[in-house]
């Protein structure tokens, strides 16, 4: 279980003394705040706070006062142009902080992403919970053929069970010898700066991580995406469907423009400018290396 039931008996205490006040609000945000949304095995994504909304994205870019603009219809159009033309300022009004429960694996992807700020469990301090991610049968496959560092089949039957059998072996001999390295019982025991050393990449951490609508944004668009590690996409796709309740007309102009549209090159546009005037372009002729034609393609036909 992600969380104890006494800290789900807390969430809902806080949930059920919600206090006035003049700050901008969304409802749908407040749907998801303080509550627990399960991802993999043992983690979970939680909305701790946030500050602004799709109303704060308008007045921003307007630096206007108070609500704004009352026009829906003419926020949505602004908004879209701002996501549209990569204007990103207007965006970076609106925070978002989240507690956040992951596998260290996931978490050394994740921190590549910067602008944000983070705070994690402190392994110097605490000591880790006998908590590892172990992946679903079908999430165990073979090293891509085509790309380096991807996926390819699926494992199957002996060889399948054969990976789960020592990842699960190797979690717990690791954190038997971590508890054993701690342990002060006839001996000094070691610190536990220097036990943490011992433990596997997939051992569950914890953090808060606060960052803005833009940066998230970018964050999701990398993350969420089709072609990203499933163990981190997860956490993505929760994120997102929070994102999406928080900031309804922002997340639509992002699904449109980021995730539901392409970028081209000026030798991409050259191309479909010759194919609508009736050419018949190759990859010789294109200007393109073989790689960019291949992703042209996938696209284009």
């Amino acid at each position: 279980m992600p969380l104890t039931p006494e800290q789900l008996a807390e969430i809902e205490a806080a949930r059920a003394n919600p206090r006035h006040t003049l700050r901008a609000v969304s409802d749908g945000m407040e749907a998801h705040l303080y509550r627990v949304h399960p991802v993999l095995d043992h983690g979970f994504i939680r909305v701790i706070d946030y500050m602004g909304d799709d109303a704060a994205i308008v007045q921003a870019a307007r630096v206007s006062y108070g609500a704004g603009t009352k026009h829906v219809q003419n926020d949505e159009g602004l908004i879209r142009y701002l996501m549209r033309h990569w204007h990103s300022t207007p965006f970076e009004m609106c925070e978002i902080k989240l507690h956040v429960k992951l596998p260290v694996f996931v978490a050394r992807q994740w921190i590549r992403h910067r602008t944000a700020n983070v705070n994690e469990y402190s392994a110097r301090y605490s000591i880790l919970d006998r908590e590892f991610y172990i992946p679903a049968p079908e999430h165990l496959a073979a090293q891509s053929t085509v790309n380096n560092q991807g996926r390819g089949e699926v494992l199957s039957g002996p060889e399948a069970a054969r990976v789960l059998e020592i990842l699960k072996r190797d979690a717990t001999t690791a954190y038997d010898h971590y508890e054993t390295m701690l342990s002060q019982e006839g001996q000094q025991g070691l610190a536990r700066e220097l036990a943490r050393m011992n433990l596997p990449m997939n051992i569950y951490t914890q953090w808060y991580w606060k960052t803005d609508l833009h940066n998230l944004f970018h964050f999701l668009r990398l993350r969420a995406d089709s072609h990203a590690q499933y163990e981190i996409r997860v956490y993505a796709e929760a994120i997102a469907a929070c994102v999406k309740d928080w900031v309804p007309l922002a997340y639509g102009a992002f699904e449109d423009y980021r995730m539901g549209g392409v970028t081209l090159s000026a030798k991409a546009i050259a191309v479909l400018k010759r194919r609508l005037a009736g050419e018949t372009v190759t990859q010789e002729a294109s200007g393109m290396s073989k790689g960019e034609w291949r992703e042209f393609v996938e696209v284009w036909g």
